[in-house]
């Protein structure tokens, strides 16, 4: 089993990816919403240069934010400061894009997408439309020693339903997913290396990571503790996010019971101004923290229905369950202003290699 922690990205958080690196982890992912958190490629720069075996990866990019060419140049620049240890983390958008009132992109554009920045770091000559009008573009001084093409870059498609899961495969991609719960973990793993076998792949041969959300409970804590609640809180939240925006469809964050705070963050949701945008109120936070009309709705059951929280021996436990069923990697959240959050992830991961 991989460990990894993703952040919800800070101008400094390639301090955490430092100290990853120095406790274990196999990789460091920094998140990409751009009216949310810092630039990641910027701070992935800064971590490439403070660090020496660390993986680093976008988790993950949105197409709609670069254009295809900058996208591969990027990567290849990164790939430079930090040679063969760059992964392309990539999907179709929920902050990236919702934060600006927009809803994800269609699938027929990220598989465009990644075979334009696959081709191109690849050194080939692709197509690829702007401003309405196809243009064959390639990288044009490739044997200069201006960035790197030469060492690969891992690509990892973030993939929750079976048409995302079969482009996955198809794009001879790994995979991401959220995690949601033991159950659902295991039948997507399942659908996933069905999914590869389609494609004529063998699962065996691709990373299977799963992004975990919540928070350790260390010893004279609850669920309802201020640091839980401050780790945790900001990603159990996002199932609201998630559920007042319906026109955008499901992100699979639903199901939950508490059909009263539903119904007091409708309320909340509904009185948002401006009225025209109230996506500007209901994504401020959105995975760093808890607005103060939040705080009341979020009580230490909710955070313990919705989130992977729980003592270093129960996430454990669940990191085990997430291997048996078939994922390989596992990376755990780390928000720029908790980034002692880290140690707790190290001594999971230290349950676990045991």
């Amino acid at each position: 089993m991989e460990f990894a922690v993703i952040m919800a990205t800070s101008h400094d958080s390639w301090k955490v990816a430092r100290r990853a690196e120095e406790l274990g982890f196999d990789t460091a992912w920094f998140e990409d919403s751009q009216m949310v958190a810092a630039d990641p490629f910027v701070v992935m720069a800064a971590a490439a240069m403070n660090t020496s075996r660390i993986r680093l990866g976008t988790g993950v990019c949105i197409p709609s934010n670069r254009i295809p060419p900058v996208t591969a140049n990027m990567l290849a620049t990164l790939n430079s400061l930090a040679p063969g240890r760059i992964d392309w983390g990539v999907g179709t958008g929920f902050s990236g894009r919702r934060a600006m009132g927009l809803p994800a992109i269609g699938l027929d554009h990220l598989r465009r997408y990644i075979e334009a920045v696959n081709g191109l770091v690849a050194r080939d000559t692709v197509e690829w439309s702007f401003q309405g009008r196809p243009r064959k573009i390639r990288f044009l001084n490739p044997e200069r020693d201006l960035f790197n093409t030469d060492d690969p870059i891992a690509v990892h498609v973030a993939a929750g339903g079976p048409r995302a899961r079969t482009l996955t495969a198809e794009t001879g991609s790994h995979w991401i997913a959220i995690y949601a719960g033991d159950a659902q973990a295991r039948a997507d793993a399942r659908a996933m290396d069905e999914a590869y076998r389609a494609a004529g792949r063998d699962p065996a041969d691709f990373r299977k990571t799963a992004f975990v959300f919540g928070s350790a409970i260390r010893d004279g804590e609850t669920y309802d503790s201020p640091r839980v609640r401050a780790q945790a809180g900001p990603t159990a939240i996002m199932v609201m996010h998630n559920l007042m925006e319906r026109q955008y469809g499901d992100l699979g964050t639903g199901g939950i019971a508490d059909e009263a705070m539903l119904a007091a963050y409708q309320a909340m949701y509904d009185a948002y101004e401006p009225a025209d945008a109230r996506y500007l109120t209901l994504h401020r936070g959105h995975a760093l923290f808890l607005r103060e009309d939040e705080e009341p709705l979020v009580s230490g059951e909710f955070i313990r229905q919705v989130s992977c929280s729980g003592t270093v021996d129960e996430l454990a436990d669940r990191v085990r369950g997430l291997a048996d069923a078939g994922f390989n990697a596992v990376s755990f959240l780390v928000l720029p202003h908790l980034a002692d959050a880290l140690d707790d992830w190290a001594r999971v991961m230290e349950r676990v290699r045991r």
